[in-house]
């Protein structure tokens, strides 16, 4: 093995979780506005969804600035 075929680094994997998290916390928006005429908007199970998609893009986000080393 040559010292380039570590895996994945840390800001691959964090540019991955920022991604991964910011569709799914649009997505869940979005499936809010999609269903805009039906009573009660957003209930506890997409809040919970909303703030666990956030959490991971920032956690992804924290990961960026550390770099090329393996994760």
């Amino acid at each position: 093995m040559s010292e380039h075929d570590e895996g994945i680094s840390k800001r691959q994997l964090g540019i991955a979780l920022a991604i991964v998290g910011a569709v799914g916390f649009l997505a869940i928006l979005s499936i809010d506005l999609v269903d805009a005429g039906r009573p009660g908007g957003i209930g506890p199970a997409q809040s919970l969804a909303l703030l666990l998609t956030a959490a991971l893009s920032l956690i992804g986000l924290s990961l960026i600035p550390l770099g090329d080393a393996p994760a």
